[in-house]
């Protein structure tokens, strides 16, 4: 019932928002008096953030239509290259005319980025894929809203999220020998526990999985989005949290965990924030603040457009993630496409380097949470793990904006780099050379004494 009123209250403030919108540009028009006044510019500001805080957002797009690689302007064309009913496999191919950025092209490491089902779409990534198409090959998971799922096409259970970054870990390898995988928040228990079952059967497993502030162990340093799922039972959010999708959408009658609750949960966590950066918004449309007011728009298009989730999926994450811990415990057991139960064990994996990256200040992924991803792959080489913490970054530092860009990404680079099939063999060959040399001249020195 929830879920009608929402729809029904934002129907009935749908046309005062249009209204709203076209009232600010009135009031902003250069070529009328009245925007040449201060009460002109307040009552179009106060339009416009009426207008903003009552309209609806839809999922935006991620708008990367080029990049430049060494000084020459490259061309992205995204496409779909794996449709399932709840995920789209989305690639950004890159072309360009001249033949050695071409050939140069070519030779860059394959990477699958897992985005979060949690909330919002992929497009919270668009930094992240932004600077990884520079050096890379670049795929991710885009994740479907679920209230556009017809209930024909099936539930959707975190099995099922396991299972499809396995088919397209499969797919990359199959096309191009093997692939890095990346995941941010949400993803990295479920491509933890995918990697894990394809080492556990003895498949080829990704070359390097890179985590990034994710709950790998959430009893460590329990942040408050930690102690909600803790604290409550799996029926308070089942009875509280989960509503049937109304008959306006295609997936109506489906259970979810909808979108607006969840924004409602992320503005709820910092309440004042949001509140002043409205308040400056207003105030730099008053000023004309230009630079200041599209830095607004742009975060909030993106903020405010959430996804609605299927229940089986939510709940089960809440329950095995948050509530009884079944990763870092070993109890847990994953649904194959073929329906047999297979036990999760990181300690199988041997060959795939492991990367974790924590910010200082996350308020959502707690200190060591991710880390903790170190103590359950014990089948690698002490080589193979690397931790970084990035100083002063919060949850979305270490993924976008400044202190990823000039701190995590160079640091993924290298390790991505440095996993490499052929910076493996090279590297090999010159300890290989090295050793040979110690030992000609320890021979020699022997043979002297």
């Amino acid at each position: 019932m929830l879920y009608q009123l929402y729809e029904s209250q934002r129907s009935l403030l749908e046309p005062f928002a249009d209204f709203a919108q076209v009232a600010a540009k009135i009031y902003n028009n250069p070529n009328l008096p009245a925007s040449q006044s201060q009460i002109g510019h307040r009552i179009s500001a106060s339009y416009d953030l009426f207008y903003r805080l009552s309209k609806d957002y839809v999922k935006p797009a991620f708008g990367l239509h080029s990049v430049t690689i060494d000084k020459v302007e490259v061309a992205i064309q995204e496409r779909v290259e794996i449709t399932k009913p709840f995920c789209e496999l989305r690639r950004f191919k890159r072309f360009s005319d001249d033949p050695h950025t071409l050939t140069h092209l070519k030779s860059q490491p394959v990477v699958l980025i897992v985005a979060p089902l949690s909330g919002h779409y992929a497009t919270l990534l668009r930094d992240t894929v932004k600077a990884m198409l520079v050096d890379h090959k670049v795929y991710i998971t885009d994740w479907a809203n679920a209230r556009t799922v017809p209930l024909s096409s099936g539930s959707f259970h975190l099995d099922d999220y396991i299972n499809y970054v396995q088919e397209f870990i499969r797919h990359l390898q199959q096309k191009y020998g093997n692939c890095h995988v990346v995941s941010v928040c949400q993803p990295t228990v479920p491509v933890l526990a995918a990697v894990s079952l394809m080492a556990s059967r003895k498949e080829q497993t990704p070359l390097s999985m890179t985590m990034m502030g994710g709950p790998i162990d959430a009893s460590l340093s329990p942040t408050a989005v930690n102690n909600l799922a803790m604290n409550k039972s799996l029926s308070w959010f089942e009875n509280n949290v989960i509503f049937r999708v109304p008959e306006n959408f295609p997936g109506a009658g489906r259970r979810v965990y909808p979108g607006f609750l969840q924004h409602t949960g992320f503005v709820a966590m910092n309440p004042d924030r949001h509140l002043k950066s409205h308040y400056d918004y207003f105030k730099d449309l008053i000023k004309g603040d230009n630079s200041s007011t599209v830095a607004h728009r742009q975060f909030y298009d993106e903020y405010n457009a959430v996804l609605d989730m299927d229940a089986d999926y939510y709940l089960e994450t809440i329950s095995t993630v948050f509530q009884e811990f079944k990763l870092v415990k070993g109890t847990w057991d994953v649904k194959s496409v073929e329906g047999k139960l297979e036990r999760v064990k990181p300690q199988d994996i041997k060959t795939t380097a492991l990367l974790t990256v924590e910010g200082e200040l996350d308020d959502i992924s707690g200190s060591g949470q991710t880390e903790a991803a170190h103590r359950l792959c014990t089948g690698l080489v002490k080589q193979s793990s690397h931790h970084l913490e990035v100083q002063g970054a919060g949850h979305y530092g270490i993924f976008s904006g400044r202190r990823w860009r000039e701190v995590v990404y160079p640091h993924l680079k290298r390790f991505i780099a440095d996993n490499e099939p052929q910076t493996k063999i090279a590297v090999r060959a010159v300890n290989k050379a090295s050793s040979k040399s110690k030992a000609t001249t320890t021979a020699r020195k022997t043979s002297k004494a």
